[in-house]
């Protein structure tokens, strides 16, 4: 999967898999995003439009 196609998707679809995939795969999203070569700011600004924020103690988006 590429970047823009992460960033394309719904967003609460975006929220579960990257929820998942900073549990299972990455140690914190600015790893997620290397590797998708994604902005960090992008990913974060699409979340937060639906009520989440990337927690760094967690590694996860969490509700505001």
């Amino acid at each position: 999967m590429e970047g823009k196609q992460l960033l394309a998707m719904d967003s609460y679809i975006l929220l579960s898999l990257v929820n998942m995939k900073l549990r299972d795969e990455f140690a914190n999203l600015k790893e997620l995003c290397g590797t998708y070569e994604i902005n960090e700011k992008e990913i974060k600004d699409k979340l937060k439009l639906v009520g989440y924020e990337y927690n760094e103690s967690t590694n996860q988006f969490i509700s505001l």
